[in-house]
């Protein structure tokens, strides 16, 4: 069976994580988290960088030190992960859901504009499949509104916008080094920001509450309990981890491009005569390969293409479901406007086998069978 996705493996993975456990420091804030760390501020140019557990603690982070409360409003697309909703429920806001463009299924910028009223706090852009979501548009609304801009960039590790580095752009930025992203620590992620004044107030966040961060700087004698926080810092192991797949990541990223491009080159002759959609890449934005998809026409096609794709030794799936339609998101928020797109387009995705070290063979093999089924040789 071809896999859907395989977790990175460089092959340094297991030195640095021995190293790891020779420094006799394993718990966060090791030398391998702060080596990750330096390493992102300094390629992305961003001040401040703070490894989490999880992208989804990154978000929870973002929504504390962007002050969201109860009573407040925070928008964003409802096609997206529950963690881009869960981080701003747990801190009593209401989600207001906007609907999301057909061709890059981010979030439709035209639209958030209407959807903000006094209780707007925060605007939530997703950077769906490592593809930029339109910032100069949502900046600008943030601006004229005076509301936090914090990037959902869990899939954008190393993609762009305009020449930006998405996390980089707004308030806050949320990366994930989850198992299925282009880099993985196992479980893992990442928030950026430029304000250097919150940086006390998020190490002490991230370290249950006290000021730690500087006792182990020798800034002070002793720490204690400053205010809230939680646990949010990763192991060094996964660290050690990391630092493995930043080291290459430049081969990685080559090597996911390759995948992308041969798919979309083979492809597309289908495309052309109608069977399904390709990604769409807007100018001015470099994307990193994060995902490769197809649209078909609709909901039964998608299936019986899993179906026998499967059949076939693929593994291929569909992705999120609309936030919108779920329990929690009826009970925790609302859909401004028509749903012309949301709930259709998730219906016709369909997301191949992407993964680093993806060979040429299972490539090929897999365009073939994808060909075979559209033109009636299976």
């Amino acid at each position: 069976m071809i896999d859907f996705n395989i977790p990175p493996h460089v092959g340094t993975e297991l030195d640095y994580i021995k190293e790891a456990i020779q420094n006799k420091k394993l718990c966060g804030d090791g030398p391998f988290t702060k080596k990750c760390s330096e390493w992102i501020k300094n390629e992305f140019n961003v001040n401040q960088v703070f490894l989490t557990t999880s992208c989804t603690h990154a978000l929870e982070m973002a929504a504390l030190l962007a002050d969201i409360k109860e009573g407040d409003e925070v928008i964003m697309p409802s096609y997206t992960f529950v963690s881009t909703a869960d981080a701003f429920v747990q801190r009593g806001a209401s989600i207001v859901f906007v609907d999301i463009r057909s061709d890059t299924l981010n979030i439709d910028e035209t639209l958030i504009e209407d959807a903000v009223t006094p209780a707007t706090k925060a605007i939530v852009p997703v950077h769906y499949a490592g593809v930029s979501c339109e910032m100069d548009t949502i900046l600008d609304i943030a601006k004229h509104h005076n509301l936090k801009v914090i990037e959902d960039a869990a899939q954008g590790f190393g993609s762009t916008y305009k020449g930006r580095p998405l996390g980089t752009i707004g308030d806050f930025g949320c990366y994930s080094f989850h198992e299925t992203k282009n880099l993985s620590m196992g479980e893992g992620g990442a928030i950026l920001f430029q304000d250097n004044t919150l940086q006390e107030k998020a190490e002490i966040l991230r370290e249950k509450g006290t000021n730690r961060s500087k006792f182990f700087r020798g800034q002070i004698d002793k720490y204690t309990w400053m205010d809230y926080g939680s646990s949010y810092l990763p192991s060094d192991l996964n660290a050690a981890y990391l630092w493995a797949q930043l080291e290459a990541v430049k081969t990685i990223q080559e090597d996911r491009m390759a995948s992308f491009r041969f798919y979309n080159d083979k492809l597309k002759p289908l495309a052309q005569r109608g069977y399904f959609e390709q990604p769409v890449i807007p100018e001015g934005i470099e994307h990193n390969a994060h995902m490769y998809y197809i649209k078909l026409p609709d909901l039964e096609t998608r299936s019986k293409l899993i179906t026998y794709l499967k059949k076939k030794n693929i593994l291929s799936v569909f992705h999120y479901v609309p936030l919108h339609s779920s329990p929690a998101g009826q009970k925790f928020g609302r859909f401004h406007g028509i749903d012309r797109y949301t709930t259709k387009e998730s219906e016709r995705l369909l997301r191949l086998p992407m993964y680093y070290g993806l060979t040429q063979d299972t490539k090929e093999y897999i365009v073939d069978t994808i060909a075979c089924y559209f033109t009636g040789q299976y």
